[in-house]
């Protein structure tokens, strides 16, 4: 019976692949949460795992056929990343979330030195490199507050994104954790279209039910409300959107899973009980 551990179990992309572990019976899913607490998935067995606890580590590695690595946004994650895939056993099976075309900062940059921590590791590593979550749309973290008051403030620069379902991220994750053939793979991965932000808003005017509009913003502005790290990775951000980064378009989901990436406007669909 294979064991996968999931880290980030709780989050956008652990949610989903955590469901999909679960429907196959022969894996065994932990799910690694700082409170293992909160984790309730039916069964998923809550795993102690939390990057500042390294001393953990080995117990929630242990046994382990497979990693789900949600890499965490801080300025450490690449000597974190390393340490942690150096207490697994060899050959273990690693899926590392990154984010779209990470090599377009330069081999220097904080993602590209997170990807190398994998890549010279002793695990069969895949790594994943998503456009923006759809759930941005949907989380009060980030924009649904806006969406709800009808604006949507978005630094793009008129660039286009092709925004991805979490779901789909999840499909490819747990292929690549339970399946051969993925080893040493990158996967670009987004949904089925670019859309410019002008379109996300009419999309998510009809799931709202009233006009959403969308307000451009300097980058200065959006990171108005972040400081240190956080500051520095959304402006990086916000930069690459601008330069079209996010706007390529990719058919992996599809090659991967067997079916197309979902489109925005049936994630909305499905999420417009979300916006009340």
């Amino acid at each position: 019976m294979p064991r996968v551990l999931v880290t980030g179990v709780r989050g956008k992309t652990g949610v989903p692949l955590a469901e999909l572990l679960v429907a196959r019976p022969e894996v065994e899913v932990l799910g690694g949460s700082s409170d293992p607490s909160t984790v309730t998935m039916d069964g998923v067995r809550p795993t102690a795992f939390s990057w500042d606890d390294a001393a953990g580590w080995v117990a929630a590695t242990d046994g382990l056929d497979a990693a789900y690595v949600v890499r965490p946004d801080r300025a450490d994650a690449p000597e974190l990343i390393a340490s942690l895939l150096a207490v697994m056993a060899p050959r273990t099976r690693v899926v590392l979330l990154s984010e779209q075309d990470a090599d377009s900062v330069g081999p220097d940059g904080w993602a590209p030195r997170c990807e190398q921590a994998v890549r010279g590791s002793r695990s069969d590593w895949t790594i994943l490199r998503p456009s923006w979550f759809m759930q941005v749309f949907t989380d009060p973290r980030f924009y649904r507050d806006d969406v709800r008051s009808g604006e949507l403030p978005f630094s793009s620069a008129g660039a286009r994104v092709a925004w991805i379902d979490a779901r789909d991220i999840a499909g490819v994750a747990a292929r690549a954790l339970l399946e051969d053939g993925h080893s040493g793979v990158v996967y670009e991965l987004s949904g089925p279209e670019a859309l410019s932000l002008t379109r996300t808003a009419e999309l998510l005017s009809i799931a709202v039910g009233r006009p959403v509009t969308h307000r451009e913003v300097t980058i200065d502005e959006a990171v108005t409300d972040t400081d240190g790290f956080e500051r520095e990775l959304f402006e990086v951000t916000l930069e690459r959107v601008h330069a079209g980064t996010f706007a390529v378009v990719t058919d992996t989901v599809e090659r991967v899973t067997g079916r197309p990436a979902r489109a925005l406007h049936a994630f909305l669909a499905d999420a417009r009980t979300t916006f009340g």
